[in-house]
């Protein structure tokens, strides 16, 4: 039998605590789960450092994989039920892009790293290429089994994560303002987090889904299924992907693998045996993707644990602050008090911290939904209601609650700093006058000019 088309003796299905089931029909998808670069994913969180927050969120890539391919599923089968192709270019579903479509969905992900988004600021690598390169290079499992299928087949996969696949319903399933992907991440995410405002009807959103020529559209009737997304996704940006001791702890990691990285730039080999040999194709910029496929969280926190004993005073505090959940504290700041961040920094740099290591400033804003996308860098299509004549509307055009937050960036930025410079009653502190003078520009999580004191200063 033609393996795009092999199906397993059984249907197999994976436990879920979202989707209940996530079933599995054809044996592509299963030995797609079974290569080694798909099994890694479980050994990457899906969350990274927001478990400190949250405790509850120690799932992994893996699941969150699984979930987007079980939505993907449900998406063709509605599609090929309700909506089925009758001539070409009839602008309905085309089943014949199934394998396709699950496939990319299955994949999307692959290419994410050990604690990803801040492993690839320091070392400057880019999830999406490497997902790409998984699914194309001769080297792995994953391009294996999808070269099964045909030689051209490992590309057109690629393609639809890379936004390029010409039929704009199957990227639009993989990659929209309401896709696969974000649907199964806010529920997951929602629920590891103990979070409920980041739930919403999926059921109903999905019932509502229909293919049209353009993309993907939703039926008018369930605008307000649509709107409860919206508004589930604003929620857990501000609440949870934003929460200010995460990013917190994301600037003690971005700092502990800077300086680790500045020790060995600085002094490669050294008596103590500072020797990250899994590390070392990063620092030394001439790294493969094997090198790249070794990494996860896991072996980042056991080097973490080697560095905690370090000679090194800067590293080992950064891993023991990472390690131990001492998160740095921090304060919101504007334009108007953003003069202010040269004096906090001279008053760090006074109490005997390296600023370098130790402050960072950090901004964080979320575009809840962009009624213009396509003038935007991601190609991310505005969600469309479909009316009962066939034509189309804009979501915010017609709702007020989305268009209350269309195009508004929402977030904040905020100055990071060790948490000590806020100690209280620290009369035999030698640094307990800085310490005072320093809180003196904070009331109320905000960074404020003294009273008294010039704007110029």
């Amino acid at each position: 039998m033609d393996y795009r088309h092999q199906l397993l003796p059984r249907e197999k299905v994976f436990r879920d605590p979202v989707h209940n089931y996530i079933a599995v029909s054809y044996q592509v998808i299963l030995d797609l789960i079974d290569t080694k670069e798909f099994q890694r994913l479980r050994r990457v969180k899906q969350l990274g450092v927001t478990e400190e927050v949250f405790h509850g969120a120690e799932h992994s890539r893996f699941g969150h994989s699984l979930g987007v391919y079980e939505i993907a599923r449900r998406i063709c089968d509605n599609f090929e039920h309700d909506y089925p192709s009758q001539t070409p270019g009839d602008g309905l579903w085309d089943d014949h892009e199934r394998l396709v479509t699950l496939c990319a969905a299955l994949l999307h992900d692959i290419g994410h790293g050990a604690y990803s988004h801040t492993f690839e600021h320091i070392f400057h690598t880019d999830h999406e290429a490497i997902t790409a390169q998984i699914l194309t290079s001769p080297t792995t499992e994953v391009n294996a089994v999808l070269k099964r299928v045909s030689p051209e087949f490992p590309q057109q996969v690629a393609s639809v994560i890379q936004h390029t696949y010409p039929n704009p319903q199957v990227v639009q399933i993989i990659s929209s303002q309401l896709d696969a992907d974000r649907m199964d991440y806010l529920l997951r995410d929602a629920y590891y987090t103990g979070a409920d405002y980041g739930r919403f009807d999926l059921t109903r959103v999905l019932r509502v889904m229909r293919p049209y020529k353009d993309g993907i559209a939703f039926d008018i009737d369930g605008m307000h299924a649509v709107e409860d997304y919206i508004l589930s996704r604003f929620q857990m940006y501000q609440q949870v992907y934003f929460h200010p001791v995460s990013r917190a702890m994301e600037v003690i990691l971005d700092h502990l693998l800077l300086r680790a990285k500045d020790r060995y730039d600085n002094q490669p080999v050294r008596e103590d045996g500072f020797r990250p040999l899994l590390l070392e194709p990063f620092f030394n910029h001439d790294w493969t993707l094997a090198d790249y496929l070794k990494l996860d969280d896991g072996v980042l926190n056991t080097y973490f644990l080697h560095w905690a004993d370090s000679d090194d005073a800067v590293l080992s505090d950064l891993a023991n602050r990472f390690l131990n959940r001492r998160p740095f504290k921090s304060v919101e700041y504007t334009s108007e008090t953003e003069d202010l961040l040269t004096i906090l920094r001279a008053k760090i740099e006074t109490a005997g911290y390296n600023i370098k290591y130790y402050t960072a400033t950090n901004d964080s804003y979320d575009l809840p939904y962009n009624a213009n996308s396509r003038q935007t860098r991601k190609p991310a299509a505005e969600i469309q209601l479909m009316k009962s004549d066939g034509s189309t509307i804009e979501l915010s055009s017609l709702s007020p609650l989305v268009a209350a937050i269309t195009g508004r960036e929402l977030g904040d930025q905020r100055f990071f700093f060790p948490r000590e410079m806020l100690t209280k009653n620290a009369e035999n502190d030698l640094f307990s006058p800085i310490y005072i003078e320093f809180q003196n520009y904070i009331h109320n999580d905000q960074l404020i000019h003294p009273q008294g004191e010039s704007h110029d200063n």
